[in-house]
């Protein structure tokens, strides 16, 4: 996975952590848990606020 598959890696955070609501995680943590994934191969330093925060909300569209 990289930075730009924010729908992937919601999922993936979604069926990690199914029972965190997205909207109370800090932006430190969530970098921390997409780098953490299994299959997340890309450049840690790319994870911006701007990708970080479309990854939320994809999260929160996977979460409804």
């Amino acid at each position: 996975m990289k930075w730009t598959d924010s729908w992937q890696i919601a999922q993936a955070l979604y069926d990690k952590f199914p029972d965190i609501d997205p909207l109370t995680v800090r932006f430190t943590d969530l970098h921390n848990w997409v780098i953490a994934l299994a299959g997340f191969d890309d450049d840690p330093h790319h994870g911006g606020e701007k990708v970080l925060e479309a990854i939320q909300m994809r999260w929160i569209e996977e979460a409804k």
